[in-house]
């Protein structure tokens, strides 16, 4: 059965269609135009670095700089090229399906700071957003993740009490104010977080003011410990 529906619907590249291997992969162009980040990465945020990876922690100018709230964080993709298009792809053009392989990119990306029986959970859209675009993307990656990692998912452990403004065009601090309390723990999950370690999913990580305060929740529910992965990381010099 499974040799006669290759024959009829053979496996093609997620990002551009042409002939795989394999379902749900990327064929050897759409692979090597994609930015998977390797090597050497920031451990708070996941920003690829210069230098060889020692086996000890680096940090970005901006997670020396910032205060950020979470542990470890890791990254899949740099935001731009075919990264960039299979990021807006899944979260503007309905395509659900690569929620599948980004399960699996995550998981790779995530092992270095993943911690037994963690708790998965997404960044949350405003119930409005949410509406209009019929799923939360983020919520789609942490579900995939945490499947793959056999941990327990809570795609609603937080809330986003006030609908905020786009990011796009926002300076560092700019970002940081918009989402300021936005976010906090649905007031039926606080006992699941309660002295938990917690695995923070988004789709793209940009200044982390997002990030920061999904995180700044969690640790006020009683957390004990935030980390976060995202499928794209926006690098300065990418």
């Amino acid at each position: 059965m499974q040799s006669a529906l290759a024959l009829l619907f053979p496996p093609q590249c997620i990002s551009c269609g042409e002939p795989t291997i394999s379902d749900f992969g990327l064929c050897g162009a759409c692979w090597s135009g994609t930015p998977f980040i390797s090597g050497l990465v920031c451990d708070r945020c996941g920003t690829p670095l210069p230098g060889e990876d020692e086996g000890r922690a680096e940090y970005c100018d901006d997670c020396m700089t910032l205060a950020r709230p979470w542990e470890r964080g890791r990254s899949v993709v740099l935001y731009k090229d075919n990264g960039r298009k299979l990021v807006l792809a899944l979260k503007h053009g309905d395509r659900l399906d690569l929620a599948r392989p980004a399960g699996d990119w995550l998981l790779r990306a995530a092992r270095p700071i993943l911690k037994a029986d963690m708790l998965v959970a997404p960044v949350p859209l405003h119930w409005t957003r949410l509406f209009r675009r019929r799923f939360n993307q983020s919520a789609l990656l942490s579900r995939a993740l945490a499947r793959r990692a056999a941990f327990e998912h809570c795609p609603d452990l937080l809330v986003r009490a006030r609908r905020t403004e786009s990011q796009d065009g926002r300076d560092r601090d700019g970002r940081f104010a918009n989402v300021s309390g936005a976010i906090q723990p649905h007031p039926r999950r606080r006992d699941r977080m309660r002295g938990r370690d917690i695995l923070l999913v988004d789709d793209v990580m940009t200044s982390g003011a997002t990030l920061a305060a999904a995180a700044d929740a969690c640790l006020g529910a009683g957390a004990g410990s935030v980390s976060v992965v995202t499928l794209a990381r926006v690098a300065k010099d990418s």
